[in-house]
């Protein structure tokens, strides 16, 4: 069983589990697990035996973004969709 971080080392690190955006976001594992398996909370895998890694801002962004759009009445289909549109949107580097 690992270690779990300190709470000021999760609020400052730039990657985080999803064991950590549970503490930071208060939204279930399981929801979680669910926007990761939808493709809508992406992450980054060194390996594929590793643990998922989210970008820590960016996935509280997302989560908050997810929530008010949930709060509108959206759901997960029409969700994905904006979400999908708003990434082929941005500029590519």
């Amino acid at each position: 069983m690992s270690r779990q971080r300190k709470w000021e080392v999760i609020q400052q690190a730039e990657t985080v589990t999803i064991g950590e955006l549970v503490r930071l976001t208060d939204v279930r594992y399981s929801t979680l697990k669910y926007y990761t398996e939808e493709g809508m909370l992406p992450f980054h895998q060194a390996e594929e035996n590793l643990t998922r890694r989210y970008d820590r801002k960016a996935s509280i962004r997302r989560i908050q973004q997810i929530k008010a759009l949930r709060g509108e009445g959206k759901s997960i289909p029409q969700i994905k969709a904006l979400l999908q549109a708003e990434e082929a949107a941005e500029p590519t580097p």
